[in-house]
């Protein structure tokens, strides 16, 4: 009789309890510590070595302010969609579900309204969309249109007909940095449509960027095709006497330069790049542009941005300043790396065997080049590659004064 009036008792308060659990829970969820705790999406991105109560997730959520003002930014077209959809899809499951970086999309023309759905269907972070203005987004006036003709139906490398390509180029080279939507940003990230990463990132590269004094960051290095670029390294060498000045101490040039001294065309996949954008506003940066674009090579041959950016940080930036992101798996359409046994072991996807960049020219160089500027006493070679340099027969004019 008594247990029955017990129960009778606990099922007559039985919603008021239950109220009260609900309320303290809630309350209790409020606290920063707790709260942090209880974040799923934060337990299940860490690593075992991290603390959860000693990490701030606020500044990850899509209005949180974040720990350093980036965002992943590109240059797109409408029939680049579905493309571009694969693209965030992967950077969200890899990297930006769990940061919330926001997104920055500009086009020559205005973004259709399927556009913009399809792109923020895929994301709670903030998206962007921009449009260029005509200044950033044309033939100049000081290029012989009659020659510029020539050249186009003439030109026997990709690309060589499109005036939209050498537009791009350009734009890339020295005006998107420039862009109202990026003027608050002291990072960026260059995404594009159609690309592939195999890895989960388990720390913020923008952060690690900005503690580690970082300005240009890059994961495929490779020989440009130089019959779009022959007078592109004259032109460099000319700027160079003409403003030595510019030149950093500790500078990266011989990884331009072969064995002989001469411009080996080496140069940083630019459709990769995390770059401090202090870099790019720089003084130097933009006098070195501006140089260019009067020359005319955007459009009389076909400079990339690419080059153009490689030179940029091999001359103007320290060798401490630039990084190899090798821990990074990415495909652009034709080239794969591949982080070394990510086959067997470690949380990339992709085959490292079918990875050859690691091993090429351009990358061996860097390494070495940037080893023995960095850390000359070394007792063991950042990798002993097939390709080593010798003292360039240029080293007095690219020596700073």
């Amino acid at each position: 009789m008594a247990l029955t009036s017990y129960r009778r008792l606990v099922w007559r308060h039985l919603p008021i309890m239950i109220v009260g659990i609900l309320a303290g829970y809630i309350v209790g969820c409020n606290k920063p510590a707790v709260r942090q705790t209880l974040s799923f999406k934060h337990i299940f991105s860490r690593t075992p070595q991290q603390t959860v109560i000693d990490v701030d997730i606020n500044k990850y959520e899509p209005n949180g302010v974040k720990p350093v003002k980036a965002a992943l930014v590109a240059l797109v077209r409408n029939s680049d969609l579905f493309g571009l959809r694969s693209t965030i899809r992967q950077i969200e499951d890899r990297f930006n579900a769990r940061h919330n970086y926001p997104y920055i999309f500009v086009n020559d023309v205005e973004f259709t309204e399927e556009f913009k759905r399809g792109v923020r269907d895929l994301t709670q972070a903030h998206v962007h969309f921009g449009i260029l203005d005509e200044e950033s987004w044309k033939v100049p006036e000081w290029i012989n249109r009659e020659r510029y003709e020539h050249v186009k139906s003439t030109a026997q490398y990709p690309h060589g007909e499109k005036d939209s390509y050498r537009k791009m180029c350009r734009f890339q080279s020295g005006y998107l940095h420039r862009h109202p939507l990026l003027a608050d940003l002291d990072f960026y990230w260059r995404i594009e449509p159609d690309v592939e990463y195999y890895c989960d990132m388990n720390y913020d590269p923008f952060v690690f960027m900005q503690q580690n004094g970082l300005k240009y960051g890059w994961n495929i290095a490779m020989p440009e095709f130089m019959a779009t670029i022959p007078t592109l390294w004259n032109t460099t060498m000319q700027f160079v006497t003409e403003h030595p000045e510019l030149l950093a101490s500790d500078s990266l040039w011989p990884w331009l330069l072969d064995e002989h001294g001469n411009y080996n065309g080496c140069h940083f996949w630019s459709n990769f790049e995390i770059v401090d954008l202090s870099f790019y506003r720089s003084a130097a940066y933009q006098t070195f542009f501006d140089y260019l674009d009067r020359a005319g090579g955007f459009f009389y041959e076909r400079w990339g941005d690419a080059p153009v950016h490689s030179i940029a940080a091999a001359l103007f930036l320290n060798a401490s300043q630039v990084h190899y992101f090798d821990d990074i798996g990415y495909f652009h359409p034709s080239v794969l790396t591949c982080p070394r046994d990510a086959r067997t072991k470690g949380t990339c996807v992709c085959d490292s065997n079918k990875s050859f960049v690691q091993d090429g020219m351009c990358t061996v160089r860097f390494l070495e080049v940037k080893q023995s500027i960095v850390n000359p006493n070394a007792t063991k070679l950042a990798r002993l590659g097939p390709v080593h340099y010798t003292e360039p027969i240029i080293h007095s004019m690219l020596s700073p004064q």
